[in-house]
């Protein structure tokens, strides 16, 4: 695991070690074993190494290939690249190390850019021909590992994180107003926008390819080489059939993670996904560690009471015999990460992504490596009170209606012109319905039944939350220099999960609960998506060989904090100091009249806008991190 830095002075002159430092050094805390920086004339590459395989300087990055043409920078791992390397040695490639990067190198120069799906992992890179003034630039299937880039007038730059590119005195800071409008919607960012109007992510499943003539881009083209496709397989009617099959496919995921030389540990969140992981890899290991965050629910109230999930980790921790940690959040960490989270996680993303910080910086203490069970929900249907929104549709453009409404997680159209009142005149021709429809453009629209309106949900999902939860995870592990692998995402797995019936996911596709909405305060209408064991079912059942019956059928429970509750009782100092003052930042964007009205309406109790808040506090601290007004 690592991080990516690169420059090409697009008006000739050479790359200056210092000005490649600086890019490598703001983003050291991705590789702290080892920094390399190559230059040559206008081009510039560099690289900061967390040795997880081949400890060795043989895996010291930037590599050159043999013949000194072609240069790589590299984060990730591949886990098929010992199969990948014996079809290379058979091709006559010799290996100087036991790194996987090596592989990648040699593949790429030996297939070129259809290298790329051969890769089981997650991964980004940039590689660079210097005979052919060439750049690719790639990330893995499904976004678990980030690349951004950006053009300028005299220079193009990529890096792994934002910071690096921002670390060019060079680069325009000018805020991507659109992208804000399109993340106080739905709390997401679905395009390739970021809050910076001249740097964009490379999209999960795609390459980049650029040539450059006389120091300037000649061409760029954008590939995309792999997408989900949620089709189902319906010449199987036997349900062991799937079974049999998904349990050998899942195993064998976790052993492909398992590829280390330094040692791993698991999160544990109490849950049906992280407990089988547990359960599985501690057939590998005697003394595994696992990691659980739990929370203080002394100031919290209502369906909040049950979000401390300490009890149940305990429980698998104790069946597994693994050497268990803890921590206990409390209602002022938030408060105390807060500007440390915005720096490394850069523009946010889906939830209140603070307990990750937290759980990161547990386990940095004790592996280097931990797995995580992000992905099943998505692949699986674990999320049954989102799809009902969607399956009872008549058509397409009805679908969209009724899925826009409800990932509208934030703001709804009727309130968002009010809002952003102060620049509406800059973003009034941003239709986000057309932003959430355009997810759907490679995906087949052939919708007859309620299983297809399923699968699109389950696409979108993958495509957009899922995504940004990879993005959270990615760059909160690497916060505290440690690799998080997702056994969820192998190749073959996630195969296998796009054609499995829906109806071996989920039992009741047409359950009417079109008006739940699950950020309002619980009550009797919408405790339903709080409490459900549906989702996931031929999942469960496959996990029946691996964990105990109180934690297969609990309800399901994502991992969030209390701060509905905190946010109008401990935090609320923090919450009006913050968002209430003359001096806030985010006035310059949004209307404060509007704020404090949305605001009051959370603290006053009329309605939970926790995820506005947290929005809120953390584009207020990400104004004065980034950027200067």
């Amino acid at each position: 695991m690592c991080g990516i830095t690169g420059i090409i002075n697009l008006n000739g002159k050479p790359v200056t070690l210092n000005e490649l430092k600086n890019m490598t050094n703001a983003i050291s805390h991705r590789g702290p074993d080892h920094e390399g920086n190559w230059i040559e004339k206008n081009v510039g590459i560099g690289h900061t190494r967390l040795s997880i395989i081949d400890l060795s300087s043989t895996g010291h990055q930037p590599m050159i290939s043999t013949n000194k043409r072609f240069i790589l920078s590299y984060n990730g791992e591949i886990y098929n690249y010992k199969q990948l390397r014996s079809l290379l040695t058979a091709k006559g490639f010799q290996f100087n190390s036991d790194t996987d990067t090596e592989v990648v190198l040699n593949s790429l120069i030996y297939w070129g850019s259809e290298a790329i799906s051969k890769f089981n992992g997650m991964f980004a890179l940039a590689f660079w021909d210097r005979e052919e003034k060439k750049l690719l630039l790639a990330r893995d299937r499904y976004g678990i590992k980030p690349l951004y880039f950006s053009e300028e007038q005299e220079y193009f730059s990529f890096g792994s994180e934002q910071k690096a590119i921002l670390a060019n005195y060079k680069c325009n800071k000018k805020i991507n107003e659109e992208a804000l409008l399109e993340y106080f919607t739905f709390q997401n960012i679905f395009t390739d926008q970021t809050f910076f109007k001249n740097i964009k992510i490379i999209q999960p499943g795609f390459y980049k390819i650029l040539k450059f003539e006389d120091n300037k881009i000649k061409s760029s083209i954008d590939i995309q080489y792999w997408d989900y496709q949620f089709n189902q397989d319906n010449s199987i009617k036997n349900n062991k059939s799937y079974l049999d099959e998904l349990k050998g496919l899942f195993e064998q995921a976790i052993y492909n993670n398992l590829i280390s030389d330094v040692e791993i540990g698991s999160y544990l969140s109490g849950g049906v996904d992280s407990g089988t992981i547990t359960a599985i890899t501690k057939n590998k290991f005697s003394n595994l560690k696992t990691f659980t965050c739990g929370f203080d629910l002394s100031s919290a109230s209502g369906i909040e009471l049950s979000y401390d999930e300490r009890d149940k980790a305990r429980l698998i921790s104790n069946m597994f015999k693994t050497d268990h940690f803890e921590f206990v959040l409390k209602s002022g960490d938030m408060e105390k990460c807060l500007n440390k989270l915005v720096w490394h996680l850069e523009e946010p993303r889906v939830g209140q992504s603070y307990p990750n910080f937290y759980s990161s910086k547990l386990a940095s203490k004790h592996v280097k490596v931990v797995l995580s069970g992000t992905g099943g929900d998505e692949l699986f249907g674990g999320y049954p009170w989102r799809y009902y929104h969607s399956a009872n549709s008549q058509n397409f453009d009805d679908y969209i209606d009724n899925y826009y409404l409800y990932w509208q997680r934030l703001i709804n159209n009727i309130e968002i012109k009010e809002l952003f009142s102060p620049i509406w005149n800059n973003v009034k021709d941003v239709w986000t319905r057309d932003i959430f429809k355009n997810v759907f453009k490679n995906h087949k629209n052939n919708l007859k039944k309620p299983e297809d309106y399923i699968n699109h949900s389950l696409y979108f999902e993958a495509k957009t939350f899922l995504h940004g939860l990879f993005l959270v995870e990615d760059k909160l592990s690497m916060a505290h220099s440690i690799e998080t692998r997702v056994p969820f995402m192998d190749n073959d797995l996630v195969d296998f999960a796009l054609k499995c019936p829906v109806n071996f996911k989920i039992k009741n596709l047409k359950r009417n609960l079109l008006n739940i909405n699950e950020n309002e305060f619980i009550n009797k209408k919408n405790y339903y998506f709080q409490k459900t064991s549906d989702g996931k079912n031929i999942l469960r059942n496959m996990m029946q060989a691996y964990i105990p019956k109180e934690i297969l059928y609990n309800k399901k429970q994502g991992f969030s904090s209390p701060d509905a509750s905190w946010f109008k009782k401990d935090s609320i100092h923090f919450v009006k100091n913050t968002l209430f003052s003359k001096d806030t930042k985010v006035y310059n964007f949004f209307n404060p009249k509007q704020v404090k009205k949305l605001v009051n309406e959370h603290l006053n109790g009329v309605k939970n806008r926790r995820l506005f808040i947290w929005s809120l506090l953390y584009f207020e601290i990400w104004l004065n991190k980034f950027y200067e007004i």
